[in-house]
């Protein structure tokens, strides 16, 4: 026969109470239907008595909180008098001195806790009464005001640590957080650590700069959170509410519920409070043989799970790039036929690679634009993530079934350990060695052995975007393959940061310190969600000695790299010029320039660029002005291409002569064109008979895109605008070299 359980009797507001030992105040007191208020506490939370709201009379000489202290035997409890009513109202109104009042949860629910007892302490009328707010002891009546916004006059006068750091986070898809309606109850952190075991949420600072934070403080959206909702649910006041965004719902497809949801393996182990929230943000689609899934160059939000089935992925556009071959003809569109020119026609010298990067687990092969998507392939994942244009086009190559998910969905299911190990098992088993032989250097990388063993050594990560890969400066210990997304590459001098280049999925870096055992000489930021393939040294290492030819061309490909950037380094502007700067010249290596004294305004220089370009003008004679100079609009061969930002099939790229070019498998998407801020690239239509990759022998003429820019008349000794300026006020300049030098002569 089982003992007893020990019990206690004690007394609370005259009634008498009998609880197991170890039974708390509070819990005694709400069990037996006496409401003792309380902010910082609800079960199944462990107490911690941080508000002091819950305090309550025990006859000792100060209030005892009612959530930590256990009851005893004899116990004599008032929970309700003047003195604790008064001390409670200055409690609350000493919180709501830093509280945004209505706060969004109060707006949307009347459920902030917080405000319910400044409503019920007279400190604040009912939203629904109208009433006007009492005169506050401790804030700006301004700032209090029912329906003044949380971030107006109140907030823009206080310039305290605490206020400043305080502020909105929306990085998470599905979860808003509100640090100014935050009162450090630390209701969230005891809910993700003890509820969820995710530790996650913690706090950081001190005193009144003290405030929650993500990991080690990073915003939400870009911590290891993984959406379990718990923190929202716990939080009492608006500080984390649920994000509520606009269209997230898909109109095509079948919705699935929750239950049907996790079903689905990759979904498991994702909270159902999460996949509540956002029902109607995946969809289940059925596709039959021959149906187009997506098309290239079509901006879309969405990504897709291929379930079952198999898909083909390839490119339409012609393998060609716009180019003036200086001949006259007749005819709309055979003026257009000589704008293109394939490898044949018009060879590159440089950059020569095997492999079109898409977005996608697989790369297509230049010669024949075509691949395969299985069962469990994801794709459109950077079209979802950064709204950029469709890549490739992807059509059903039989029956097949997938899942159409949006932003919020997708960003879940890439911190899902299971989803993500599940893709990562993919990438090292079908794509790792395609990936490595993609790079022309690593072309002869064909060793299935060497990948083998590689495929288990390698470190696939992540990182957001902002978000720091390696550090100038920092020793180097590992060499970087990118697998999705673009990387910045910046070196810092003096007069503040230079950017080298930008990189994207096919491309590497972090071979140089390696190589000549050197720290690193710049430092690269993810641009947006980027992954990576990272290499460690001794695994680099024992590459280059199991292929002898790699070093070679690695240390080759190291000192162009270097050679750059110190030509660039010396292009750097050694005066402070705040129109020079304002007006983004800093960045043309080749800017072409009018002399307005000289200047008569014939037009020559644009009449010399349309007939160098088959009546297409790369050059329009107008934009900035800077002293005597007129800044024309046309190519200025960036330092800072921004136009190379984001390209779906990277096709954009720079010369080693810094010149910008675009490459053969453009899609016509025209971002470049949006990316740069000069208004210097052009979409150009043209006549073509596309072929279709995946059917063989079938052509149909249509009239397609491509993006063309100025290519600085590379086969004429100088180019044409500026050989044909009668009054000698065209000129080609180095912008840093240029200003400086006027600069200086100006004095």
């Amino acid at each position: 026969m089982n003992a007893p359980s020990a019990t206690v009797t004690l007394t609370i507001d005259g009634k008498d109470v009998t609880v197991p030992k170890g039974t708390t105040i509070w819990e005694a007191a709400q069990g037996n239907g006496i409401d003792v208020p309380v902010l910082c506490h609800k079960p199944p939370l462990n107490p911690v008595g941080v508000c002091r709201v819950c305090v309550v009379d025990v006859g000792a000489r100060v209030f005892a909180a009612s959530c930590v202290r256990e009851a005893e035997n004899g116990m004599k409890v008032t929970t309700s008098h003047e003195r604790l009513e008064r001390n409670r109202k200055t409690l609350v109104e000493m919180l709501l001195a830093d509280h945004p009042a209505p706060c969004e949860k109060h707006k949307q629910t009347h459920t902030c806790e917080l405000e319910k007892l400044g409503e019920r302490y007279g400190i604040l009328q009912p939203l629904a009464a109208g009433a006007p707010v009492p005169e506050p002891r401790f804030w700006s009546p301004t700032f209090m005001s029912r329906g003044v916004a949380p971030d107006d006059a109140h907030f823009a006068e206080d310039q305290s640590p605490r206020r400043l750091q305080k502020g909105t986070d929306f990085s998470n898809p599905s979860i808003a957080i509100d640090h100014r309606a935050c009162i450090l109850c630390d209701r969230c952190v005891r809910a993700c650590t003890e509820v969820k075991h995710n530790n996650v949420i913690g706090r950081m600072g001190k005193g009144y700069s003290a405030s929650i934070s993500f990991d080690v403080n990073l915003p939400m959206g870009g911590s290891s959170c993984v959406n379990c909702g718990e923190c929202m649910i716990s939080c009492p006041t608006g500080a984390i509410t649920s994000r509520q965004e606009a269209g997230v719902q898909l109109e095509t497809g079948d919705k699935l519920t929750v239950d049907e949801m996790l079903q689905i393996p990759i979904f498991q182990g994702i909270s159902s409070e999460f996949l509540k929230r956002n029902e109607g943000s995946v969809v289940r689609r059925k596709f039959k043989k021959g149906d187009v899934i997506c098309r290239e160059g079509e901006f879309g939000s969405t990504a897709f799970y291929l379930l079952k089935g198999t898909a083909d992925v390839f490119l339409t556009t012609p393998m060609a790039h716009v180019k003036s071959d200086k001949k006259q003809s007749a005819g709309f569109f055979s003026k257009f036929k000589h704008l293109l020119a394939g490898k044949k026609e018009d060879p590159r010298e440089e950059g020569e690679r095997k492999f079109i990067p898409i977005d996608a687990p697989v790369d297509l092969s230049l010669d024949n634009p075509i691949a395969k998507l299985n069962e469990g392939d994801l794709f459109g994942e950077m079209t979802c993530l950064t709204f950029q244009p469709r890549s490739a086009t992807v059509r059903a190559a039989e029956d097949c079934e997938m899942l159409e998910m949006l932003r919020s969905v997708l960003q879940v299911l890439q911190k899902n350990k299971k989803f993500r190990d599940q893709l990562d098992a993919n990438y090292r088993e079908r794509a790792l060695g395609q990936h490595l032989r993609s790079v022309p250097i690593f072309s002869a990388i064909d060793d299935p052995k060497f990948i083998d063993q590689l495929k288990a050594r390698v470190e696939l990560l992540h990182y957001d975007p902002g978000q720091p890969i390696i550090r100038e400066g920092e020793e180097g210990d590992a060499f970087y393959l990118i697998r999705v997304g673009c990387v910045k590459v910046s070196k810092s001098l003096p007069g503040g940061e230079m950017v080298l280049s930008y990189l994207s999925r096919g491309e590497y870096f972090g071979e140089m310190a390696l190589l000549d055992r050197s720290p690193r000489m710049a430092s690269v930021i993810a641009l947006d969600h980027v992954e990576v393939v990272r290499i460690r040294k001794t695994d680099f290492d024992f590459m280059l000695g199991w292929f002898e030819d790699l070093r070679p061309k690695l240390e080759a490909e190291a000192k162009k790299r270097k050679e750059m950037t110190e030509r660039m380094t010396r292009m750097a502007p050694s005066t402070s010029l705040d129109d020079f700067l304002a007006q983004g010249l800093m960045h043309a290596q080749s800017l072409l320039l009018l002399d307005l004294e000289r200047c008569v305004r014939c037009d020559e220089c644009v009449r010399a660029c349309s007939d160098a370009h088959d009546g297409v003008t790369r050059l329009v004679r107008e934009g900035l002005r800077f002293d005597k100079y007129l800044v024309a609009t046309s190519c200025r061969s960036c330092l800072d291409p921004l136009c190379m930002v984001g390209c779906p099939v990277g096709s954009i790229r720079r010369k080693e002569s810094l010149e910008v070019i675009i490459e053969d498998w453009c899609i016509g998407c025209g971002l470049c064109a949006q990316q740069c801020p000069y208004g210097n690239i052009n979409m150009h239509e043209f006549e073509s008979n596309k072929a279709d990759p995946s059917q063989p022998g079938v052509k149909k003429a249509t009239v397609d895109r491509k993006a063309t820019l100025c290519d600085l008349c590379t086969d004429l000794k100088e180019p044409s605008c500026v050989y044909a300026c009668p009054h000698d006020a065209a000129h080609r300049v180095n912008a840093r070299e240029f200003f400086t030098d006027l600069t200086i002569k100006q004095g």
